[in-house]
């Protein structure tokens, strides 16, 4: 029974490591294969009579005989890994019992790319290899010459091999499979399958296109008179030869401090233009590192702490159809439940019925899932079966399922819209974006509120909140007197919400968040705005000739106009804007990046409009300041290249509090 198990786990692990390296096309997630590697893992442990030399446990990958085979003179390993914190103290008290309670740890982050080793003689580039099983590689060295991070020759001439992982931007990523669907091409599942597929292309021209990057993160020096003593000191002294590393790396003095640089990672990394699936956590000496030496396939002194998996393999149930604010219709993935970064998953996004047919998914198909920083996740691709349950493709809607109107498209769109603006699942969305944090921020008022105030008659306008009452409320199924005061309250501290707020929750064609924050900075105020001409909304930078149309066209509606006179008599009525109270930053734009500790980022951004800047999102020639946080991200990085002006937090407020005193 043991052997019968132990053998299905070989053969099942021999096969996706094929598919994972070989094939770049795996159909597993990693943790589905880290799951089935610990429990053979463990078996061979419990039964050591039962394990071979062909066990997954004994080797880290495989071979492509598409390129020259490389026997690497320095061998790489594996990491052992674990997804709870309770393991890396039990490792931790191993390693003190053995040295001592003073033991430094190192943290990097874990690239979600392809490991590489890199050979420099005398300073120069010479031989690049990928991992392979470890023992050999595959000599890619003309296509890593195309990678501009990759020095062709060092700062110093000396001799060194350094291991790196070889990475894929997110925005190149995206722009990738953007290009590959209008080329008509296969479009890559993630960025660590891109990276890897453009890497290993025969003709390097190919990979020379294609935005590939690298962070190094180890290395081992050839008579070097004076090394480092240190990972730490390592990675400082590889920046210095011209290397690109990682600048999150952070040194700490125990697990603990690793710990909490896990906890603050596991949501910051989705800030970052890279994927990362996990923390690498390592011995910072390398005396003890020496000491403690390697097991068959992986090092003692270092271990991966992963963050929940972003990807998941499981069964679509059935489809149904989302209904927006606009009338756009999204078809919605309804799942089989699976775990999922750290939460169960039932739905995902299928964004339009253009991507249905891309993916050709049908009901009962094995999809693989994506969750990054969307809330809800997307569907990424068919799961290859022998046998599909339904022979099929998805049949797009013809009707409003709410309405049964006629469904239309839009000129330049591929979204499919109902027509109807008294369509019941319309004017519901509408309710709920009024109440959304974005608009009006009303708290306790949910979906399932609104579906009970809508269907009993109640709310059937924004207006309508501003009329309820404790009482009326009270008739709402599960809804007692304490939840209904809370309601109640909520809806009342919404009336004086800002004027971008308003704009914003009124739901004008083509004007977002961004767009009211640009309506109310330039007006001020909403009689302001209601009284301008076309022409002029036309002429404002970020508005242009469309969307000013659609503004001038929604305030001489009348029954927007008869609305708004009915939220202003219930005393809806957002205060003026206040203007800037300096122009410290007039003209400027300023990019907050990192955690900041006296405010979030939200309050940051208040101020600088407050002192006349503007708050930007990426970072260019024309951005006049950076504020830096705790753990500033690649916004840093390109900053410094560009020259702008870094603050810190406390240099930003004391430049306010300068000119408030002056």
């Amino acid at each position: 029974m043991v052997l019968d198990r132990i053998n299905f786990l070989k053969d099942e692990l021999n096969k996706h490591n094929y598919l994972y390296y070989v094939e770049d096309n795996p159909i597993i997630t990693d943790k589905q294969y880290d799951d089935m590697f610990s429990e053979l893992k463990k078996l061979e442990e419990d039964h050591p009579e039962y394990k071979t030399p062909d066990s997954p446990t004994q080797r880290v990958g495989s071979v492509s005989e598409k390129f020259f085979p490389y026997t690497h003179k320095h061998r790489l390993y594996s990491l052992d890994n674990t997804y709870n914190y309770e393991d890396l103290e039990i490792w931790y008290k191993k390693i003190m019992e053995e040295y001592g309670s003073d033991v430094e740890l190192v943290c990097e982050l874990k690239i979600d790319g392809l490991a590489i080793s890199l050979t420099y003689e005398k300073g120069l580039f010479t031989t690049g290899v990928t991992r392979g099983d470890g023992v050999t590689g595959e000599n890619i060295t003309t296509n890593l010459k195309t990678i501009r991070s990759i020095p062709l020759r060092l700062f110093q001439d000396i001799d060194v091999e350094v291991r790196g992982e070889i990475y894929m931007p997110k925005t190149s990523f995206e722009k990738l499979n953007e290009e590959n669907i209008e080329k008509g091409e296969k479009t890559f599942a993630n960025p660590r399958n891109a990276a890897a597929g453009s890497i290993r292309q025969l003709d390097s021209s190919i990979t020379a296109k294609r935005d590939l990057s690298i962070w190094v993160y180890n290395s081992i020096f050839e008579n070097l008179p004076d090394p480092p003593k240190t990972h730490y000191e390592s990675i400082q002294y590889l920046k210095k030869l011209g290397f690109k590393v990682n600048p999150n790396i952070q040194l700490c003095k125990d697990v603990y401090e690793a710990i909490e640089y896990c906890k603050i990672w596991e949501n910051k990394r989705f800030e970052l233009d890279y994927a990362t699936d996990g923390v690498v956590i390592k011995v910072n000496s390398f005396a003890i590192q020496n000491d403690m030496g390697f097991t068959a396939r992986a090092p003692k002194w270092a271990t991966a702490f992963k963050f929940p998996p972003e990807e998941a393999i499981t069964t679509l149930e059935n489809f149904e159809l989302g209904i927006g604010k606009t009338g756009a219709i999204t078809p919605i993935a309804l799942l089989k439940p699976v775990l999922l970064a750290g939460s169960t998953v039932s739905r995902a996004s299928l964004h339009n019925f253009d991507e249905i047919r891309r993916l050709d998914v049908r009901k009962g198909d094995q999809v693989l899932i994506k969750k990054a920083a969307e809330i809800i996740p997307k569907v990424i691709k068919v799961v290859e079966t022998e046998d599909r349950p339904s022979k099929y493709p998805y049949r797009t809607p013809r009707r409003c399922p709410a309405c049964r109107a006629r469904l239309e498209t839009r000129v330049g769109e591929v979204n499919l819209y109902c027509p109807n603006p008294d369509c019941p699942a319309i004017m519901k969305a509408k309710l709920e974006f009024w109440a959304s944090k974005d608009a009006m921020d009303i708290d306790f008022v949910g979906p399932a509120i609104i579906e009970q105030l809508y269907s009993k008659g109640l709310v059937t306008n924004p207006a309508d909140f501003y009329k309820l009452t404790v009482e009326k409320l009270m008739t709402l199924d599960l809804v007692k007197e304490k939840m209904s005061a809370n309601v109640y309250n909520s809806i009342q501290a919404s009336k004086n919400r800002s004027l971008k707020k308003f704009l914003t929750a009124l739901t004008i064609k083509n004007v977002g968040k961004e767009t009211a924050d640009i309506l109310a900075n330039e007006f001020g105020t909403l009689e302001r705005i209601k009284n301008t001409p076309e022409e002029e909304f036309a002429a404002i930078l970020g508005i242009g000739g469309k969307i000013g149309s659609d503004i001038y066209d929604y305030f001489h509606d009348e029954k927007n106009l008869k609305l708004l006179n009915e939220l202003e008599s219930l005393g809806v009525v957002p205060p003026p804007v206040e203007l800037p109270k300096s122009e410290l930053f007039k003209g400027k734009t300023l990019v907050i990046t990192g955690t900041l500790t006296n405010m979030s980022r939200d309050e940051a951004n208040e101020l600088i409009k407050k002192y006349g800047g503007k708050a930007g999102s990426s970072v260019s020639k024309n951005t006049a300041y950076v504020i830096a946080g705790i753990n500033p991200g690649s916004k840093f990085d390109k900053a410094q290249k560009l020259g702008v002006i870094i603050l810190t937090e406390e240099q930003f407020l004391e430049m306010i509090q300068a000119e408030d005193k002056g």
